[in-house]
């Protein structure tokens, strides 16, 4: 499927309403028919149970679950590490940096009632990564820098009028800020040479006394007043993302570690939403993060309650009217990269209900369990035809897991295992069904490379029917036929040979579907093409269509075949050998618009099921009314809760007996 490399993509409402509800959509249509269609040894790992299936009568209503939706308003430009202050129902935008790394002076208000991003002025000295809080009813901007640490503190009105209003004792940036509203702490950063330990509070912003020492000293951290307790959650240490949680005791004066984090963590946002500490993003040294971990102050509990969008670091995070906003910071761009984002994301606790729901049909859409790579949240689910989740690996609940970036997943060895290629990982693994027990695996995680037992962004491996796995290995522009020895038996196209040059080279291979004749169907993004290959890298027939970005074709008829358009709007296409489109889903606007569509199957009821990747759901359509008939995940609102996903990147039909009707001679 595709990826985020330089071909492909970003790496990051109310939802009340159930999942699954009918739409009318517009398209063209056509008549269709179709015919039925080093390998390295890992000591088992804790067994997964599968959950208990629901019963027949289950019913299950709405329940609150966090959902994260990246809103239609934009920034009128990328801008990260910037002051977000909440100000009567909106927020102020206060500094930051720029996509070139220049510090602004700009100050904008956001308006989530209004959904309108506009000017407001702009501060007297340009800063970036200063504290920002609510102090009286001003927003305060303590320090930060431009080229060198400050010590200005300046004060922003609602109409966006800002003065200089003190100054700390010393130059301070990286620093983090929070207020009760009438009392700002301002808690670590860095003076230009150290980490700087002492915590300084104001009551005018004028004045600074220093009222205790961290336990650890830390610079981009995030931190949150709770009664008696200032909470100082990771953060960075000697250029180290930490786990610490610290708690400064605003009674006694004295800090200690109160909990941990289950990971490093550090440039994250916090907020509170309905009495809940979630801590939003940040990163871990090596690359943005999408968690949302919600704290608990009474046990030190931190727990995975949801997910982001895009994975993103040092943004502004406000909250208004128990939504919280994460406005702009930097997150990873298609060529892998850190940058700063226009975009602007709502976090809030909605009813969602757990489930899918058909329409149009009292039949089920599906026999069995649909297999779902949920990619954003580094997990794969089993439900039902009702959406109930049957299973999940890792468990839930389970312990920090290895497991990153499953971007596709097929049932093999008649559905008693589950290979997965981890796309962002580098590697292939392979799972046993319904155990969890990790059986093989190859690729070094998280080194990309060509060498011998190297991947880099391993997309559609695939079991053939003889034991040997076959990978796209997109970044490489090659697929790769591997041995159940670990060694490469046949390869088609050259390595870093990335143009469609049959059959010499491949232009960015992202699909290697295997056919029933033995060969496999490629999928080329570069120039969009679709070709057929035999296993010893002879060309059967290639041709070019009319798309942005193919994605993982699949054979549907002796000369039909089936492929999504990852695009926006997306697609769904079937053509022939000829390139001549036979059928076509494209709708451009409302609910039944695809974003990024990556694989696309016809189901054995003749519906077509399709990731729909950048709407956090997977649908079935039927094809003859052009309608979505089923859904899991609720449009645009990424989250972990039962009923939503996170980027949606592969799918697999286990039928009854272990078969996978969509691929019969593979799985």
């Amino acid at each position: 499927m595709p990826h985020r490399s330089e071909h492909g993509r970003l790496i990051r409402t109310s939802i009340a309403a159930a999942v699954g509800l009918s739409l009318a959509v517009t398209g063209c249509t056509a008549s269709r028919q179709h015919s039925a269609a080093t390998v390295e040894q890992h000591a088992p790992t804790a067994p997964v149970a599968p959950q208990p299936t629901p019963t027949a009568n289950a019913n299950p209503g709405p329940e609150p679950a966090l959902g994260a939706t990246t809103l239609p308003v934009r920034l009128p430009t990328p801008l990260s590490r910037l002051g977000a202050v909440p100000v009567n129902h909106r927020i102020l935008l206060v500094g930051g940096l720029l996509a070139n790394q220049q510090t602004t002076s700009s100050i904008e208000v956001f308006d989530p009632r209004a959904m309108t991003v506009s000017s407001a002025g702009h501060l007297p000295t340009p800063t970036h990564d200063a504290g920002s809080a609510l102090l009286g009813d001003h927003a305060m901007i303590v320090g930060g820098g431009s080229a060198s640490s400050t010590s200005t503190v300046q004060a922003v009105s609602l109409t966006g009028t800002a003065s200089i209003s003190g100054n700390l004792p010393a130059p301070r940036s990286d620093d983090a800020a929070a207020s009760d509203g009438a009392t700002l702490y301002i808690v670590g950063g860095y003076d230009g040479a150290r980490e700087l330990p002492d915590i300084l509070a104001t009551t005018d912003g004028r004045t600074f006394r220093p009222v205790g020492r961290l336990a650890v000293t830390v610079r981009y951290a995030a931190a949150y007043v709770d009664g008696n307790s200032l909470w100082i959650f990771g953060g960075e240490h000697n250029g180290q993302p930490t786990t610490d949680i610290q708690r400064f005791n605003r009674q006694t004066g004295q800090t200690s570690i109160a909990a941990h984090l289950p990971r490093p963590l550090a440039h994250e946002g916090v907020a509170v939403i309905g009495g809940h500490i979630l801590l939003l993003g940040g990163t871990d040294g090596s690359h943005p993060q999408n968690t949302i971990y919600s704290f608990d102050p009474t046990t030190g509990a931190v727990t995975v309650v949801g997910s982001l969008p895009e994975a993103v670091s040092d943004m502004g995070v406000s909250v208004v009217d128990q939504t919280a906003y994460i406005i702009g910071g930097e997150a990873l761009t298609a060529e892998q990269t850190v940058a700063p984002t226009t975009a602007i994301v709502a976090v809030a606790y909605r009813d969602v209900t757990p489930a899918a729901q058909s329409t149009g049909s009292p039949n089920p859409p599906f026999d069995g369990h649909l297999l779902i790579a949920d990619r954003g949240n580094n997990r794969l689910l089993l439900v039902d035809a009702r959406g109930h989740i049957v299973w999940q690996f890792p468990a839930q609940g389970a312990a920090a897991s290895s497991f990153y970036f499953p971007d596709d997943a097929f049932f093999v060895d008649h559905g008693r295992a589950i290979l997965s290629n981890q796309e962002g990982n580098n590697t292939i693994i392979e799972i046993a069904y319904p155990t969890g027990q990790t059986l093989r695996s190859y690729g070094k995680p998280g080194v990309a490379g060509s060498g011998a037992g190297l991947l880099h962004e391993p997309d559609d491996a695939y079991r053939l029917a003889n034991g040997l796995t076959t990978v796209a290995d997109a970044n490489n522009c090659r697929v790769l036929v591997i041995g159940q020895d670990g060694r490469i038996v046949h390869q088609i196209g050259r390595t870093g040979d990335c143009v469609h040059r049959p059959p010499v080279s491949l232009g960015y291979p992202n699909g290697d579907t295997p056919l029933q004749d033995g060969n496999l169907l490629i999928s080329e993004v570069n120039g969009s093409w679709i070709s057929e290959y035999t296993l010893t890298d002879r060309l059967v027939w290639t041709v070019h269509l009319p798309l942005t970005y193919p994605s993982d074709p699949q054979q549907i008829g002796p000369d039909r075949y089936i492929v999504a358009d990852y695009a926006k709007p997306g697609a769904i296409i079937e053509f022939d050998r000829a390139g001549r489109i036979l059928w076509e889903y494209r709708v451009t606007a409302g609910r039944g618009m695809l974003d990024h569509p990556s694989l696309a199957e016809v189901l054995p009821t003749g519906f077509i099921c399709v990731n729909d990747d950048y709407r956090h759901r997977v649908v079935i359509i039927d094809p003859s009314s052009q309608q979505i008939v089923w859904q899991y995940g609720i449009d645009d609102t990424s989250g972990t809760a039962p009923g939503l996903l996170n980027t949606p990147d592969g799918f697999d039909l286990l039928g009854p007996g272990g078969t996978t009707p969509t691929h019969p001679w593979t799985g």
